[in-house]
């Protein structure tokens, strides 16, 4: 994980599709910036917001760094920031990068990517020519002018991309769409919760492998979950610190002294990951499998039992 914090200044804006502005960045002194690859994302400094983006552009250049963002109609703030506000010249602060959805070893790949999701799919496909290695993509949105990158993904090798637009196409037919997905294919979805749970359940019906996934927003909560208060322990220290119910780890932690680096505090973008020594964690966020015990956000995540020990 990079905890890298830099200002960047804006130096290209670029509308790629309806609703999707391209940003490019750079050091203002042009020096390298942090490698990066296919998969990771940036923190972004958008107003008063920290918003969460996937770097779509070329590992290999490292002294410009490119983002899409989708204008939100129900925007917080963040993408209607930068489609409204952000201009050529101006200074952001950037974290990272970060890659919690790499390319997974496979003899086989198949990116599915819905709408902005295709910001890191786009890249892996890059990536996935470069090594000519066996990959399909299949690209789904709401309409053709709502797609960005389709001359980008046509230049790497139209005949491995399916590209799906309900207002042409009709509803997706994923049964078709992934029907030479096998035992043997690393699949990869990057979209909308309901097309990330829809590839999920054809993959688990089929008996297949669980997709790789990167989902734009937290998790969604159980409604009638219970949260329990619980201890954790400093590791190094010793030291005790009660998490009440209503409070989360990295709030307690931060009131004892103990930050650690967040940006999003919804369970999203990884940078308040910490090992876990003992104890169960209660995965909440939207990045850990559910039965990995070495590791937590404690800006959502909690523990199954009375403590969990921190690796602090």
């Amino acid at each position: 994980m990079d905890d890298t914090v830099m200002d960047l200044e804006v130096v290209g804006l670029r509308r790629e599709a309806d609703g999707v502005l391209a940003v490019e960045l750079r050091d203002p002194a042009d020096r390298l910036l942090p490698a990066w690859s296919p998969g990771a994302h940036i923190d972004l400094a958008v107003g008063e917001h920290v918003r969460q983006y996937s770097l779509c552009g070329d590992p290999a250049q490292r002294r410009r760094y490119r983002v899409a963002v989708l204008r939100e109609p129900a925007s917080r703030g963040g993408s209607r920031h930068v489609h409204e506000r952000l201009r050529p010249g101006d200074e952001v602060e950037v974290g990272g990068p970060r890659n919690h959805f790499p390319l997974a070893d496979a003899e086989r790949h198949v990116l599915v990517a819905g709408g902005i999701g295709i910001t890191p799919v786009m890249t892996m496909a890059a990536e996935l020519t470069a090594r000519g290695a066996d990959w399909q993509l299949v690209y789904l949105g709401r309409s053709r002018r709502s797609m960005a990158f389709l001359d980008d993904l046509a230049a790497l090798d139209s005949t491995r991309v399916t590209v799906h637009a309900d207002d042409t196409d009709g509803a997706p037919d994923l049964e078709r769409l992934l029907k030479d997905v096998d035992g043997d294919t690393a699949v990869a979805v990057c979209g909308p919760a309901g097309l990330i749970g829809a590839v999920e359940r054809h993959c688990a019906d089929r008996g297949l492998p669980a997709p790789r996934a990167e989902r734009f927003a937290a998790a969604e909560r159980d409604g009638d979950e219970v949260l329990e208060a619980f201890d954790v322990v400093v590791a190094s220290t010793g030291r005790r610190l009660a998490v009440p119910a209503d409070r989360s780890a990295l709030e307690v932690l931060d009131a004892a002294g103990i930050g650690l680096p967040n940006a999003c505090r919804d369970g999203v973008c990884g940078s308040c990951l910490v090992g876990v020594v003992d104890g169960a964690p209660w995965h909440r966020d939207a990045l850990t499998e559910p039965d990995r015990t070495d590791v937590m956000a404690p800006c959502v995540s909690r523990a199954r039992g009375a403590e969990l020990v921190l690796d602090l």
